[in-house]
């Protein structure tokens, strides 16, 4: 058995786990393990090297990934699926495992289509793959989120500020809902639930007369503001067509807004790629070794077309293509509503 294993899309905490997981396993089957650069550019590429014990020794702690990744999509490069298709009949690949987020496996899925077996792997900070309850990367952001609102926390009480604090989230806010609430924030604004700026401004006035001259508002880069109009950069589209959502300046706005209507000093932090880096944490490593395995043995037994995931504390495989007609998996509105007897 001869397994191409790569890493697409976003980076995160936690890939490096789940590679040496895949390897060390697959080895132990005395399966050959073929690591590919770059994520789907290097299948369509040829750009695949062979892995020992050796190629992943040590890198448990490491974040990041080792394999490379990127956001290619086949469907927008020249005969992007028939390249793949030979390449994997050129170094007799027997089964793929990706592990990415729902762009990923969404080629995954065309492949399985195309009769080439795969074992798919959740990984997206973002922890919005339907079917799982958390993904790769997922946990180790949000702890990332959490310290920084510690630390904000005592900047913002001796400067009597407000501050905004921006994180990643397209389409859903868990990492925002998490993170503001482990992180004790004032506000949270979340992609599934249209945010009033007006509403937050007279949030932040009951504060202040309550004796409370500081606060700390958490927004999610995706979140729709009412009446507020957030003009997309529709010439920064990725290979599966999403705007960079980093240019929309939502914090930004926010900020200048509620400067503007309550007269309250802010400042804006944009934690950005901040929160994919650095060593994955104690559940990541733990949740993509498990993960890794799961895949490897499913390969073993024929279980293709399946996705690994994580449910109540138990590792299983889902149907990939019920998990991606399940995403974005959206936050819990009753979660959402219990941090708001926090504001």
């Amino acid at each position: 058995m001869r397994i191409g294993i790569l890493t697409g899309g976003g980076d995160c905490q936690g890939l490096n786990a789940a590679i040496r997981a895949v390897v060390r396993k697959s080895l132990d089957y005395n399966f050959e393990v073929y690591g590919i650069q770059r994520g789907w550019l290097g299948l369509i590429e040829d750009q695949m090297e062979k892995m020992t014990l050796s190629s992943v020794s040590g890198i448990l702690p490491l974040g990041g990934t080792i394999l490379g990744t990127s956001r290619t999509n086949p469907a927008k490069i020249e005969n992007g699926y028939e390249k793949i298709e030979e390449v994997i009949k050129k170094r007799n690949i027997d089964a793929l495992i990706p592990i990415g987020g729902d762009d990923t496996l969404g080629v995954c899925l065309k492949l399985l289509e195309k009769n080439i077996p795969a074992v798919a792997i959740p990984k997206t900070m973002d922890n919005d793959v339907g079917f799982t309850d958390y993904c790769i990367g997922f946990d180790s952001a949000v702890s990332i989120v959490t310290d920084a609102l510690d630390k904000l926390h005592t900047t913002a009480h001796s400067h009597h500020r407000v501050i905004i604090v921006e994180v990643m989230g397209r389409d859903t806010g868990w990492v925002a809902l998490y993170g503001g609430l482990a992180g004790g924030a004032d506000w949270i604004m979340i992609p599934e639930v249209p945010a009033d700026v007006q509403e937050v401004c007279e949030h932040l006035n009951r504060r202040r007369s309550l004796g409370k001259d500081f606060s700390i508002i958490i927004a999610a880069e995706g979140v729709a503001l009412q009446e507020v109009i957030l003009e997309d950069d529709c010439d920064s589209i990725d290979a599966f067509g999403h705007v960079r959502l980093d240019r929309r300046n939502v914090g930004q706005i926010i900020g200048k807004q509620i400067e503007k209507i309550t007269g309250y000093e802010t400042r804006v932090t944009i934690l950005g790629h901040l929160q994919r880096g650095g060593s994955p944490s104690v559940f990541d490593r733990i949740l993509a070794t498990r993960l890794g395995i799961e895949a490897v043995k499913l390969i073993k037994y024929g279980q293709y077309g399946k996705m690994t995931a994580f449910q109540g504390n138990q590792i299983t495989s889902v149907n990939l293509a019920e998990a991606l007609k399940a995403s974005p998996k959206k936050v819990s509105i009753e979660l959402y509503q219990l941090a708001q007897m926090f504001y």
